[in-house]
C-alpha cells in the first residue's frame, strides 16, 4: 500500500503543480513550456470526465479541487 499512498501523493503534486501553472502565461517558446505540457497531458484524462459533468461555475474550474479531494479520501481509505 505504501507505493500505492506515494503515488497519490505524487500525483496530488503533478495537480497542484498544474493549477499553480494555470495562473501565468506560458507560450510555447518559453523553458517552462515543456513542463506544463506533461502538466497537462498526465492531468487531462483525469480533469476531462469530471468537467463533462461538473460545468464551470463563474469562470472557475473547481475540477483540480474535485480530484484532490477524491484522491485524499482514496488515501484515506487505502491507508
Amino acid at each position: 500500500m505504501g507505493i500505492i499512498l506515494r503515488l497519490i501523493s505524487l500525483y496530488e503534486l503533478v495537480i497542484i503543480a498544474r493549477a499553480i501553472s494555470s495562473f501565468f502565461p506560458i507560450t510555447s517558446g518559453s523553458p517552462f513550456a515543456p513542463v506544463v505540457d506533461l502538466l497537462y497531458k498526465a492531468t487531462e484524462p483525469v480533469f476531462q470526465p469530471i468537467r463533462r459533468v461538473l460545468p464551470p461555475m463563474g469562470g472557475f474550474d473547481f475540477t483540480p479541487l474535485i480530484v484532490l479531494i477524491a484522491l485524499n479520501l482514496l488515501a484515506g481509505i487505502l491507508g
